[in-house]
């Protein structure tokens, strides 16, 4: 009886189970692309395609730091006030100053600012939501004081070569992107330090007895999260060549949800690198899609929260499952 149930388990491995479970997001992507591919023929053209990459590229950066705070075991609520002050903050710099400097500026204040979520968080003992929801309203304050809530124009057209310029037919901005993954992937899956990630994650407690310094790693990984959403921000400013202190406020759940679509549970110790490209791409063509269509723009939030419920629900199911 035992073996018989051991061959059972061990067809279902290699079934089409597994494989639904393992690719299914990446195959509703597939269906997507492909229907909008033959629906629309602007969609196919490839100005389009390259256009889907420039739009995007801001939430695959700000996702990989998203990715690796879930893994650890929490997220972030303020990485769209972090990418406004980075980019409010730079936009200032650039005017007094120089471009390098205010580059620098504004990330280093991305980095501070994760630093001091992180801090919150384990020093302080609170809740990651409430942590973060602070810190988001706390920035977003003071960035309407100082700036009196008004843009800043004058910058220099020269930056905007980073988010509209291309190096042959790709965009500047999906590069950073694509070495943000990279650097994201080498960290999870090369490094003792990605290790630990996914270990305090998985089970805390069990992290601290193995002597892994768990208030170190998860302050490290806010850290990296706050200085990829200022490298967010600085993008967005390229694009638009003006500071706004309102601007990416509805970022922090887009990135969420991005993250969730991808595969990632909200629950920690458990995620992949896939998980910030497929959910931004899936996100991105939907988007991209309905305007296209000429459908109504509020089509794509009732989308998005639909697919966030069916992946949400899908991993709840498999995992079910798995313990059956």
């Amino acid at each position: 009886m035992e073996l018989s149930n051991h061959l059972h388990k061990l067809k279902e491995s290699f079934g089409l189970e597994t494989f639904i479970r393992r690719y299914g997001i990446f195959i509703v992507f597939l269906v997507i692309t492909i229907s909008l591919a033959v629906s629309s023929s602007t969609f196919r053209t490839p100005a389009n395609l390259i256009n889907i990459l420039q739009q995007n590229s801001v939430y695959a950066i700000v996702a990989c730091g998203m990715l690796l705070m879930i893994i650890v075991g929490g997220f972030d609520l303020s990485v769209g006030a972090v990418a406004a002050l980075s980019n409010v903050t730079a936009a200032y710099i650039f005017k007094i100053s120089s471009i390098p400097l205010g580059i620098i500026g504004g990330l280093m204040l991305g980095l501070l600012a994760g630093v001091f979520n992180g801090i919150l968080i384990t020093k302080a003992r609170i809740n990651p939501f409430v942590a973060t929801l602070g810190s988001s309203t706390l920035i977003r304050g003071l960035l309407f004081v100082s700036t009196n809530a008004e843009p800043i124009y004058g910058l220099p057209s020269s930056y905007t070569v980073i988010g509209m310029g291309s190096i042959g037919p790709v965009p500047i901005a999906a590069v950073i992107a694509g070495l943000v993954i990279l650097f994201t992937l080498v960290i999870l899956h090369f490094t003792l330090f990605g290790h630990h990630i996914f270990s305090v994650g998985g089970n805390e407690e069990a992290a601290r007895l193995a002597g892994i310094n768990v208030e170190r790693i998860k302050i490290a990984t806010y850290g990296i999260g706050g200085f990829f959403a200022a490298l967010g921000g600085l993008i967005l400013l390229s694009q638009s060549n003006i500071g706004q202190p309102s601007v990416a406020e509805g970022l922090p759940l887009t990135i969420i949800a991005i993250v969730v679509i991808g595969g990632t549970p909200l629950t920690g110790g458990v995620g992949n690198i896939s998980a910030p490209i497929i959910g931004t791409l899936m996100l991105g063509v939907i988007s991209n899609g309905l305007n296209l269509l000429n459908a109504s723009p509020y089509w794509k939030p009732a989308l998005t929260g639909l697919i966030v419920i069916m992946a949400v629900a899908s991993e709840r199911y498999w995992a079910v499952r798995e313990k059956d």
